[in-house]
């Protein structure tokens, strides 16, 4: 099969053997793969593959048909339409995907949305819901409102009946989240625009200090991005007094079955509001394989709303 591969800090086409599916595991033909964040950082050599993964194919989500099943499948059979989130590997013409882990593609929805859903959705999903515990009503911010995750983040933040704000960097593209449903502010001076009871983190400690400032008493941080720096200076005092909490949280390094409880929530809460149109994956570009560098290239430059998706010609 065809992948891309990581060699050299760079990503290129390469041949690769074909995988073979173990236990549990499905064989998918993959229609179309979103790339993340965390494809830019394993291409740097920054974010290896954990044991298990192909350590030079990237690629954390991908869509397509099941071709053949492990031993012991139970829930999908050949045929089927199938997205998830993986360790790796997804950025090939065929990938292994754990049937605990694979979410049934809904109806409605073309290759390079199904692609490019199954990280956003799941990381917002988990880190509002599952570590934060988001309700309606509350006020929610979400730095970085125009990328994958924070465009996913503050649509299931409005379909809950939270009150949204989204820090957006970029002016060509503060219209188009607002498009979304929420409101759109700039970074700087976020913090006078509080109280928040909920902050989505998904630039990095830059913002820890006002973060602090702006959180409503018992609110909660939830840390899933730190591209603009990892290491800040917190007030333990200020923590205190607000009762507030700060959690980080990834999936890759997840063990199975905490990926297998991520995605029944995603199926049971999300893939409705996807198929029927509530809440979609913004598509800023679509590659066909063979141009992978091109992709990363595109990812690299920014300036995008939305995924960019490789698919098959």
């Amino acid at each position: 099969m065809r992948a891309a591969t990581i060699a050299d800090g760079e990503v290129m086409v390469a041949e690769h053997p074909d995988p073979q599916p173990g236990v549990g595991e499905l064989l998918v033909r993959v229609r179309a793969a979103g790339i993340n964040g965390a494809d830019m950082l394993q291409r740097r050599g920054l974010y290896p593959a954990p044991a298990g993964a192909p350590p030079d194919i990237p690629g954390l989500e991908l869509a397509g048909e099941v071709v053949s099943c492990g031993p012991g499948v139970e829930r999908f059979a050949e045929g089927d339409n199938v997205m998830a989130v993986v360790a790796g590997g997804g950025q090939a013409e065929l990938a292994v995907v754990h049937e605990r882990t694979a979410l049934p593609v809904p109806p409605s929805l073309v290759w390079p949305q199904a692609g490019g859903a199954p990280e956003v959705f799941t990381t917002a999903h988990d880190a509002l819901f599952t570590q934060a515990g988001l309700c309606m009503g509350e006020r929610l911010l979400v730095h970085g409102g125009a990328g994958g995750v924070g465009t996913a983040a503050v649509q299931l933040g409005r379909c809950v009946g939270a009150r949204v704000t989204a820090t957006v960097r970029n002016p060509d593209l503060r219209e188009q989240v607002e498009a979304l449903g929420v409101v759109v502010i700039e970074p700087e001076g976020f913090a006078d625009h509080g109280p928040w009871d909920v902050i989505l983190e998904l630039v990095g400690a830059p913002n820890l200090e006002a973060n602090m400032q702006s959180l409503a008493p018992s609110g909660r941080i939830a840390v899933i991005g730190v591209g603009a720096g990892a290491k800040g200076e917190l007030n333990l005092l200020a923590l205190m007094g607000k009762r507030a909490r700060i959690m980080g949280s990834t999936l890759r390094s997840r063990s199975l079955e905490e990926k297998a409880d991520a995605a029944r929530e995603v199926e049971r809460s999300v893939l409705p509001l996807l198929d029927a149109g509530a809440v979609f994956v913004p598509i800023a570009a679509t590659y066909p394989l063979e141009r992978v560098h091109d992709a990363y290239e595109h990812f690299a430059a920014g300036g995008k709303l939305g995924k960019i998706v490789l698919v098959a010609e």
